[in-house]
């Protein structure tokens, strides 16, 4: 979407791989409970406080990936958005869908179309989609499916239901709704009164209170993989302290796909603008935000747009926080903090 990033189907990427540093659950700290499984295309770990450690919350924490899944996987035949993209337009959509539609609206206005849900048709074309690929797509075919991109071609009426300018429009919201998931989990937990969680999904955050209680109490703390691995040896980049607050990354040196008779690599995420996966020397995007669906658009874009125009929108953007790694000339890397997003940092 605004670009793409992760699609469900797909072995989800961890390009922010996250490890947990000190908050895992010990013989003294019998009240964190450990959930862990598979949803959406990808692997989560869930570690909340419960009072009576042989209660477990996984049952609604399936209930919430089943309830998303039902409306908004283009995986998922049945769901509400393959309907839609099947060009069924009497499809109402339940609350959660518009309520991601109506963010999504939002980003698309803030980054000036770099985000952007209607990339569908494109990320299926480029592989990246549950759709079949083209093979050797041409710059007429590119262009041909760039009528079918631009989130002001889509509305959504007072009744709920998709208007779309061309019945063929895909729409694919996977770039923000995992993190939305994830928002939804969150939101159940604290309708069940529990004060101190950690949600990861696909290597994106949300966290609640802190990681242990003890005579000093600790926030939740996760590591940064850089970009630049040693194949022997697991390297960090950084380590960075949350509290109330949600985390997502975006990348483009894990995921791509390689055109077997050219050998050619694309990277997976898609430029609205252009129609071509975009070849950047922007590593990773990690963006921190109150929650974790706005993390997760705005990693999109941010991975996306030219340098420049990222660096402005993060200024001209207050309730998000970044850390941006790109690679110089020589191969080096490169980092851009916002100030919000040093003061987490841990040295």
């Amino acid at each position: 979407m605004g670009s793409l990033k992760s699609n469900w189907g797909f072995s989800l990427i961890f390009i922010l791989s996250l490890f947990f540093i000190g908050c895992s659950q010990t013989e003294s700290e019998p009240n964190f409970k450990t959930e862990q499984g598979y949803a959406l295309g990808t692997t989560y770990t869930i570690k909340y406080e419960i009072e009576n450690d042989s209660v477990s919350l996984k049952p609604q924490i399936e209930a919430v990936f089943d309830t998303v899944n039902k409306s908004m996987s283009t995986y998922l035949p049945t769901s509400d958005i393959s309907a839609i993209n099947r060009g069924d337009t009497t499809v109402v959509v339940d609350k959660y869908f518009v309520e991601v539609f109506m963010k999504a609206k939002e980003v698309w206005r803030k980054t000036g179309g770099f985000f952007d849900p209607t990339i569908g048709a494109l990320a299926n074309a480029w592989g990246f989609g549950p759709e079949m690929a083209i093979d050797h797509m041409e710059a007429h075919e590119v262009d041909s499916l760039l009528q079918l991109t631009g989130f002001n071609k889509v509305f959504m009426s007072e009744g709920h239901t998709v208007v779309k300018k061309n019945k063929d429009i895909y729409l694919d919201f996977n770039a923000l709704a995992k993190g939305y998931t994830i928002d939804l989990i969150g939101r159940m937990f604290d309708e069940h009164g529990v004060d101190n969680y950690l949600i990861e999904l696909g290597g994106e955050i949300l966290t609640r209170g802190n990681s242990k209680k003890t005579n000093k109490i600790k926030n939740w703390v996760v590591a940064i993989d850089s970009p630049v691995q040693d194949n022997e040896q697991r390297v960090l980049i950084a380590k960075v302290q949350l509290k109330d607050k949600a985390m997502a990354t975006s990348g483009n040196y894990r995921k791509f796909r390689v055109d077997k008779e050219t050998g050619e690599h694309y990277v997976h995420i898609i430029n609205p603008l252009t129609g071509y996966p975009q070849k950047s020397n922007v590593l990773s995007v990690s963006v921190v935000a109150k929650t974790c669906m706005v993390a997760d658009a705005y990693a999109t874009a941010l991975m996306v747009m030219p340098l420049d125009k990222a660096k402005e929108l993060l200024k001209e953007t207050p309730e998000i926080e970044a850390y941006m790694i790109s690679a110089d000339r020589d191969g080096d890397l490169v980092e851009y903090k916002t100030k919000g997003f040093q003061e987490l940092l841990i040295e």
